[in-house]
């Protein structure tokens, strides 16, 4: 599969992880994604993919492309033989900007562009993408279309600053210091949160000690689980096996095993990252 990522410029660059182009073949026919800090937004060019919570929803299938806040669960997709599209990995905080609904509203609940911005835009910006000369063009056509779409909603100054100390925290942290320290209630945190990221800042906490877990595990040899597990903030080793089975529904020893068959079958590919063969 061809992959072209880039960052953007500001001061989309504060929101934004990278924009990114794929196309190609999948290396499976369903991928699972675990929930990271992250929200997705993507733009379909190619036949339609589908979605759904590996532990919730039925199936859908995103013809246009879809918007994900920060999920607290992991989707499967099932990505047509040749896909084809440009997306946005947000930060938690970052898609806030240019939804016109609560990022709540959508918590679990993955929508399609159109929904978000509405079919008239969507299309236009689809056909501008589709005719492009390359990826990146169309990166900048995307990267040029959130620029006009950026505003400034209440509290993102606010949700930004808590966010980026619970990241540098990899989640360790009590949520209560965090609201003393801006001077705001828990409540009142938590409803910013969840107008802005989707999830309440606890929930946000646990998905980043989920991902350093995650990114911590080196698959190419033995895995010494109660070290990690310490070295990642969590109780014990068994408190850990239960926040990785509600973040992915499977066992630490089955992701690993899982991972290391994507690394053996599909050595150096784009995707061997994040997502797992879902067959």
């Amino acid at each position: 599969m061809e992959y072209v990522s880039r960052v953007p410029r500001p001061p989309v660059a504060g929101l934004i992880d990278d924009l990114y182009y794929l196309e190609g073949t999948p290396p499976y026919p369903r991928l699972m994604l675990p929930p990271m800090p992250s929200a997705l937004l993507v733009l379909n060019l190619g036949e339609p993919f589908r979605i759904r919570a590996v532990t919730g929803i039925e199936t859908a299938a995103y013809a246009d492309g879809c918007v994900i806040t920060t999920p607290t669960r992991a989707y499967e997709f099932g990505y047509p033989p040749g896909t084809r599209s440009v997306g946005v990995h947000f930060k938690p905080w970052g898609l806030a900007p240019f939804l016109p609904m609560p990022a709540a509203e959508l918590c679990d609940r993955p929508a399609t562009v159109e929904q978000v911005w509405g079919r008239p835009a969507v299309a236009g910006l689809r056909d501008r993408l589709a005719t492009a000369a390359g990826p990146y063009e169309m990166l900048t056509l995307l990267e040029d279309e959130l620029m006009r779409r950026l505003r400034e909603p209440a509290g993102l100054g606010l949700v930004r600053h808590t966010s980026s100390a619970i990241e540098a925290a990899a989640g360790a942290l009590a949520i209560g210091d965090l609201s003393a320290a801006a001077g705001v209630s828990s409540t009142h945190l938590a409803q910013r949160f969840k107008e802005l990221v989707g999830v309440t800042p606890k929930r946000l906490a646990r998905t980043y000690r989920f991902a350093t877990s995650v990114f911590a595990i080196d698959p190419t040899g033995p895995v010494n689980w109660a070290d990690l597990a310490d070295r990642a903030g969590y109780f014990d080793q068994a408190h850990f096996g239960h926040e990785f089975r509600t973040f992915t529904g499977l066992t630490p020893t089955r992701y690993v095993d899982v991972r290391r068959r994507f690394l053996r079958e599909h050595p150096g590919h784009a995707l061997d990252v994040g997502p797992l063969p879902a067959d």
